[in-house]
């Protein structure tokens, strides 16, 4: 196997990862380039996740080398829960997402699953149908090895500022929240304090509805998982975590920073409810009936949103949205002036060059 390392990386930086590769009884064979480094890796890698050592902002790709045939190998499951330690699990807030997450755990895995949510009938109808094996409360949530608080932005951070001083030391705190920014600037110093692991994360999945009863623990199977840990190179806490979230069928981790997830989000996510939401405002929306088919379907299918939540977020992180509202006017604005001034000739490129884009980014 071959890490290319990124042109100006610092020293330091490729010595912090070669040690991480040798604690992992690999040996380094590095080469400095011009361009790039390259580590080359002498042992069994099989260990070795690709994905987790590409998402770091220092590594351009990684590439086995290998002279057998391993079509015959199963294939790769992503973590060993029972590898994790994590006995009991703690779920704040049953919606689609934590809902969710408290399913894959009683489902795949032996650990005690405890839950709270807001609607004490939530939580009741949760330990009812044998998903939560008891209710969340102070008195048992230092029992948790594992706490998902799956809750809005600002109540992720009250409650990691309230219960911190109940939850036990070593436990691992992982957010559900829709940004990282502001969570984890106000998070990592408390789980620090307090002596348990805070990790901002952002599940990739999701509904059209929202609420306890259109969660599953399916929801999340094949789906990526955003990780936000303090020092983004832990690879050793992002494998501890895989093997934590292992019941959840994840396909793959993407670890970033704060500031590179809400960036992303701005674009992936954001841009496509805002944009959504006000197409379907043109009153031709109305007798769309007859007359519309995928292309209405795909373009129309996150306009139905929860605009308390999505207010939060939109505001919260306008800096990146307000950049993404004005890259998009921009281009169309392109689209609108080619029409109104019948120029054929620009309109037919400017549509060629996002069929270019697209074909570079997603290919074909």
């Amino acid at each position: 196997m071959i890490a290319i390392i990124k042109k100006d990386t610092s020293p330091d930086e490729i010595y912090e990862l070669t040690k991480w590769f040798e604690a992992e009884g690999l040996k380094c064979d590095v080469s400095n380039g011009d361009y790039q480094t390259i580590i080359g890796l002498v042992g069994d890698t099989s260990k070795i996740d690709p994905e987790l050592i590409e998402s770091l902002d220092i590594v351009e790709s990684v590439k086995r080398i290998s002279d057998f045939d391993d079509s015959s190998r199963p294939s790769r499951v992503m973590g060993d829960f029972k590898r994790s330690g994590v006995k009991t699990v703690g779920i704040v807030g049953l919606g689609l997402i934590g809902g969710s997450f408290a399913k894959a755990f009683k489902t795949h895995s032996d650990a005690k699953v405890l839950g709270y949510d807001l609607d004490e009938s939530i939580t009741s109808f949760a330990k009812l149908d044998g998903t939560l094996d008891d209710i969340l409360t102070d008195e048992n949530i230092g029992e948790c090895d594992l706490i998902i608080p799956a809750l809005y932005n600002q109540a992720i951070i009250n409650f990691v500022t309230e219960k911190a001083p109940l939850i036990k030391k070593g436990a691992l705190v992982l957010d559900t929240g829709g940004l990282k920014r502001r969570i984890c600037k106000e998070c990592f110093p408390i789980a620090k304090q307090y002596g348990f692991t805070f990790v901002g994360g952002h599940p990739m999945a999701g509904k059209k509805f929202s609420g306890y009863k259109y969660s599953t623990g399916k929801l999340f199977r094949d789906s990526s998982m955003i990780l936000v840990p303090e020092d983004i190179r832990d690879l050793n806490l992002c494998n501890h975590i895989k093997d934590v979230l292992a019941p959840c069928r994840f396909g793959s981790v993407t670890i970033c920073s704060a500031e590179k997830h809400d960036q992303m989000i701005a674009f992936t996510s954001e841009m496509a409810h805002i944009v959504s939401n006000a197409y379907i405002k043109s009153p031709t929306a109305r007798e769309h009936a007859g007359f519309s088919a995928g292309s209405y379907k795909d373009m129309t299918r996150v306009a139905w949103l929860n605009e308390e939540m999505w207010t939060e977020i939109f505001m919260e992180n306008k800096d990146n949205l307000l950049f993404e509202l004005d890259t998009i006017i921009k281009y169309l604005e392109e689209y609108k002036t080619a029409l109104e001034e019948d120029d054929a000739i620009t309109l037919k490129n400017i549509l060629r060059d996002g069929k270019l884009a697209k074909e570079e980014v997603d290919g074909i």
